[in-house]
């Protein structure tokens, strides 16, 4: 496949000069490049500004091919390829399920060969187009299936990695992978002829508790969260694998700068409950999303306000992965309190509550911002009630 046309400089010069445009305004102008179609020219510099962030390196390596934008949005970021290549070492790894090649590209760092596979042969060119403009000659492109090319080749490999995605007939934010592309527990049998060691990312959507029921040998599951919002999960499985499960809640915020925590599954923390104290303690995405924020505070002698508000609370102030609060008053909820409240600027948060913030604004008719925390929370009496806090 040919992207001479595209690679012309006086378009990459239009591309970049047009990279802070409303892309709107820019589709009805005339194209300036009759030869080229319009639609593919303005996805270029679409996807190229998404890149900015989530794709630095291609940002900024010039001559580089964007795909259509939804591969952009759907593809791993920077940041979380380069903290998955940390879990895989050795000889080869086959991506069976390349795309872009985003997270090839970093597995290309830590693994002496990698194939990436892309059954979409646009997809393909485009990946193996950009592997050479970054110079990466570890990297061989396959445009195939990837199961189809393991069973040809029958090699037996370290790694397989595996990103499936769901399928459109699939509704509802509830999904499995037997609902995803390639269906993973349908082929893990195939799988293991070729390896014994397999590194599955899935959307942070998915129940962790369902998957493992539908996979085995499972190692590792690790939740990967980006400034506090999970990005993905991973599932680390080695074959024969009989030993317990561990399970990480990462939070990244830079290379440098994350946080890791990891508990045994199936191990039973002893946290004890207590009414509000001095401090209170909310615990970040990755924590609540692995299910360890009660093992972690159990280690770090926290009490906790409810079995079912994750929510804890100490005396002492102490560090901990989450956001910590001042707790300054407390009140119950109720008519009184809201109209004593009403009108002032806060920032709300519910916890197994039964009513929503928009709700609790509504009838207090409070304003958003400022430096003061209310979070409304049912206590371990099933009292509900209001605690003002500020963040520490």
């Amino acid at each position: 496949m040919s992207f001479d046309k595209i690679l012309n400089i006086d378009v990459q010069n239009f591309i970049n000069v047009n990279l802070k445009q409303s892309i709107n305004e820019i589709a009805f102008k005339k194209n300036p490049f009759p030869d080229i179609d319009y639609k593919y020219l303005l996805n270029q510099i679409e996807a190229k500004s998404k890149s900015e962030k989530k794709l630095p390196t291609w940002f900024g390596t010039k001559n580089i091919i964007y795909p259509p934008k939804i591969s952009i949005e759907q593809t791993s970021s920077e940041l979380t390829a380069a903290f998955k290549s940390q879990w895989v070492e050795g000889e080869t790894l086959v991506d069976l399920t390349g795309g872009l090649g985003v997270d090839s590209y970093y597995f290309s760092h830590t693994m002496n060969r990698v194939v990436h596979c892309e059954h979409n042969p646009e997809l393909s060119a485009i990946a193996q187009h950009n592997f050479n403009q970054l110079k990466k000659e570890n990297i061989t492109c396959i445009t195939s299936d990837g199961l189809e090319w393991l069973q040809k080749n029958n090699q037996h490999i370290d790694w397989l990695y595996i990103d499936p995605s769901r399928r459109n007939e699939t509704k509802g934010k509830v999904f499995l992978l037997a609902d995803c592309e390639p269906n993973i527990p349908y082929f893990l049998a195939d799988y293991w002829n070729f390896t014994h060691h397999i590194l599955i990312k899935t959307a942070p959507l998915l129940d962790i508790t369902a998957a493992l029921r539908e996979l085995e040998f499972v190692k590792n599951v690790v939740v990967v969260a980006v400034n506090n919002e999970v990005k993905e999960l991973l599932f680390i499985l080695e074959n024969g694998w009989t030993g317990p499960i561990t399970i990480h809640a990462v939070a990244i915020h830079s290379l440098e700068d994350k946080h890791h925590y990891s508990y045994t599954r199936g191990s039973n923390p002893s946290i004890q409950l207590s009414l509000p104290q001095a401090y209170l303690y909310e615990p970040n995405a990755a924590l609540l999303k692995s299910g360890g924020q009660d093992h972690l505070a159990d280690e770090k002698q926290l009490t906790k306000l409810h079995p079912h508000t994750h929510l804890y609370t100490s005396n002492a102030c102490i560090e901990f992965p989450g956001r910590r609060f001042k707790i300054v008053a407390q009140a119950d909820y109720s008519k009184e309190t809201l109209k004593e409240i009403s009108g002032r600027k806060y920032n709300i948060a519910t916890r197994n509550f039964p009513e929503t913030v928009e709700t609790i604004r509504k009838k207090a008719k409070l304003k958003d911002g400022g430096d003061d925390y209310l979070f409304f929370v049912t206590l371990n009496d099933q009292r509900k009630v209001i605690l003002f806090t500020k963040k520490v």
